[in-house]
């Protein structure tokens, strides 16, 4: 009986976990888009790596490029209000530091599935503009 308990409350925290966008997601393209529609898909460069991790109200997120002789990371808070995306970044590297001195708040349309994401930004007017597109690897 007790197995049985056990089974049940790990499915259960799984499929909630799933339904989120809780975990470990990579980068794996950019839309460009006209205000509403995509108009182009961008690939990452080769060896290019971009990693964000939710977890419990918190984000973490590091980027490799082979260009860059410095990495890139960051580490904040996040909120779902809606379909938005509110990323809040408390530090991070050295670029991010001095980014974080004009904007630190940055808000996304978010469009979730199970096993995808997309954080979409918009201009001044709510025209959709630019894309960062992730697939769950955990």
């Amino acid at each position: 009986m007790l197995i049985l308990v056990s089974a049940t409350e790990f499915s259960i925290n799984k499929t909630d976990t799933m339904h989120s966008i809780e975990g470990t997601w990579e980068l794996q393209s950019f839309y460009n888009y006209d205000g509403v529609a995509i108009t182009d898909t961008v690939l990452p460069q080769t060896n290019y790596r971009q990693v964000k991790i939710y977890n419990g109200g918190k984000i973490m997120w590091s980027r490799y490029s082979p260009q860059d002789t410095i990495g890139r990371f960051g580490y904040g808070s996040y909120k779902l209000e809606g379909n938005q995306l509110i990323e809040t970044i408390e530090y991070g590297d050295y670029q991010m530091m001095r980014a974080l001195d004009t904007m630190r708040v940055f808000s996304f349309e978010l469009m979730l599935s199970d096993d995808t994401y997309s954080q979409i930004s918009w201009d001044e007017e709510g025209n959709r503009t630019f894309s960062e597109n992730y697939i769950r690897v955990n």
